[in-house]
Formats: C-alpha cells, sequence, structure tokens
C-alpha cells in the first residue's frame, strides 16, 4: 500500500520535468552552484537572500524554495555558508539543509589574472513529511459521489517522518580575472551528495544519486556602458537532465552610478526566463519569471515561477580611487 503514499509526489516531480527545487537565477545564488565560488568575489563580505515560489497556478501548496548564504575571502581562503529550505506538497513535504563551505583561490600566472579555485562543502540535512496530510488509496469511499475520508486508518506503516543525514559537496572553477580584458571567460564543474546518504521513510535501502552541474559562460566588455554575459548550465541526477543558456545584458548608468540588468534565459523544453535588475551600490537585486514551456502548459497557461534575490557585497573604502571604467 506504499504506492498510495507516494503517488502524489510522484506526480507532482515527473509532472515538472525535473523542475522542483531548481533556481532560474542559479548564478546569483554562488555556493548554491558550484563550491569553488566561496568567496569568487570583489569585496570583503557578500550576503545573499533567496525565494522562489513555483506552480501556484496548479498546486495547493506550491514548490518554494528560501536560501541565506554569506562568504569572504581571507587571503588565499575563503569561507562560507549557507541555510536552505525548501517545501512543496499536501504532505509539506520539506528539505532544510546547513552547510558550511572552504574554497581555495590559486594564481597559476604572473600577473595573477588566471585562477583555478577548489571548493568543499559539508554538513547535513532534514528532510520530513506530515503523513496525516495525504490522501491514501485505502481512504476512498463511493459514497456521495466519491470521495477520501482522512479519519479511515490508511493500514501504513512509516519509519518516522522525518530524516537527518549528512551531506557533502566539492567543486572546481577556473575563471580570468583581468578587469581591462575585452573578454573574461569563466567555467566550474561541481558535485553534489558525494557521499550519497541513504534516505527513507520506511527504512529501505535508498541512496541519494549523487547530482553534478557543469557551467561556463564569457563576460564581453563591449563599451563602457555596456556588459554582455553569456553563460550556461547543465545539471544532471541519475537519469534526470536540465539544460539551461542565457545571455544577460549589463547597461552602466553613469548619473546614479548604477547598472541595469536585463536577460532572457531558456530552459530545455521547459521555460523561458525573464530576468530584470538593478545594482547599485552595495546591493544587488533581481526579479524573475518563468513562462512555463513544458507539456504543462495547457494546464498552467504558461504560469511558471517567481523569484526574486538581494545579494550586499561590502567593499572597503578607497580614499583615493583612480578612475577606471565600470566592471560589473
Amino acid at each position: 500500500m506504499k504506492k498510495f503514499y507516494l503517488i502524489p509526489l510522484l506526480l507532482i516531480a515527473l509532472s515538472a520535468s525535473g523542475q522542483d527545487f531548481h533556481l532560474s537565477q542559479y548564478e546569483a545564488a554562488a555556493l548554491n552552484q558550484n563550491p569553488a565560488m566561496t568567496g569568487m568575489f570583489k569585496g570583503q563580505l557578500r550576503v545573499h537572500g533567496h525565494y522562489r515560489n513555483q506552480w501556484s497556478a496548479i498546486a495547493t501548496r506550491p514548490f518554494t524554495t528560501g536560501i541565506i548564504a554569506a562568504d569572504m575571502p581571507l587571503k588565499k581562503v575563503a569561507v562560507g555558508m549557507q541555510f536552505a529550505n525548501f517545501n512543496a506538497g499536501a504532505g509539506h513535504y520539506n528539505v532544510f539543509s546547513a552547510l558550511l563551505s572552504l574554497a581555495y583561490d590559486l594564481k597559476i600566472d604572473k600577473n595573477n589574472h588566471h585562477h583555478i579555485s577548489f571548493g568543499v562543502q559539508g554538513g547535513a540535512f532534514q528532510k520530513s513529511v506530515q503523513f496525516d496530510k495525504l490522501y491514501f488509496g485505502t481512504q476512498y469511499t463511493p459514497f456521495n459521489g466519491g470521495s477520501f475520508d482522512q479519519s479511515i486508518n490508511p493500514g501504513e506503516s512509516f519509519a518516522g517522518n522525518s530524516v537527518i543525514k549528512g551531506d557533502l559537496n566539492a567543486g572546481l572553477l577556473y575563471y580570468y580575472g583581468k578587469e581591462a580584458a575585452l573578454l573574461n571567460p569563466f567555467a566550474g564543474v561541481s558535485f553534489f551528495h558525494i557521499n550519497q546518504p541513504k534516505e527513507s521513510f520506511f527504512n529501505a535501502n535508498n541512496p541519494l544519486p549523487m547530482r553534478w552541474v557543469a557551467h561556463g559562460g564569457v563576460k564581453a566588455n563591449i563599451s563602457e556602458k555596456i556588459q554582455l554575459l553569456g553563460k550556461a548550465f547543465y545539471m544532471g541526477e541519475k537519469n534526470a537532465r536540465e539544460l539551461t543558456y542565457a545571455l544577460d545584458i549589463h547597461y552602466y548608468l553613469a548619473g546614479p552610478d548604477a547598472y541595469l540588468l536585463f536577460g532572457p534565459t531558456f530552459r530545455n523544453k521547459d521555460a523561458a526566463v525573464i530576468m530584470g535588475g538593478l545594482k547599485m551600490g552595495s546591493f544587488i537585486y533581481r526579479l524573475s519569471y518563468d513562462i512555463n514551456t513544458s507539456s504543462l502548459r495547457p494546464a498552467t497557461n504558461g504560469r511558471g515561477g517567481f523569484e526574486m534575490s538581494l545579494t550586499y557585497i561590502r567593499s572597503k573604502t578607497d580614499n583615493n580611487p583612480v578612475k577606471t571604467c565600470p566592471r560589473l
């Protein structure tokens, strides 16, 4: 009878084409994308907040994602931490994750332009579900047109409604950091759940598959006012695959000393995403919306997910700045 418990969760996950618990603004949440990106920014401290709401058009309880992270460079070594929470479905399925990050930045040329960063993450996650919120096949009654009666004993036996497991991630990143260059390429690869922790609410031998991510792109400094950022993101976990590619446009406003951010993103056979944002002072604001293009489009009428993020970067104050071309 356990199949009746699994059906509500599996139907959502399968119909979402692997969309559960992912981000459209993946590069904004750097530590969630690649542990090697810990501390890879220009400044002293970075604090990031992220929120995503998906499938509110068709789900009683939509998929929600929340992330809070902070990291900082300490000479060649960088440290960081991330807290994330994911929730979905009528059974209040919830995943809470806490991770610590450590990265090492290796300069591989005498001008310190070419860099390779190595990063690791370690921590734990808790997964839980509220079985009393779910409906089972044994609770169906045909009377009065048919309905589910939760007062009927479902006849299920669960080992528990919560599991806590350790988690281990790692990543590698290359980037070209010369600010005056026309092109700044970057590429990385990361691996999540390397230890493949066993997780189950039924005491079953159910290891969590390792997930891998390959990402890269290039920033083109077209002029003092315009930068283009082309990027791609490819992710896989067991038989599931996700391919995302995007082109961001950064336009510099000299008056307020700020950047306008805009760009389309396409996720293969899944969604078209429109992102807009602003970088002003120490803050970067981003808003985006997923327009659903998958087989669920007739049910969603194109409505997918709303996402927003806020990043704060603290930098040293330069009392004698040297004027250079603005660079995001």
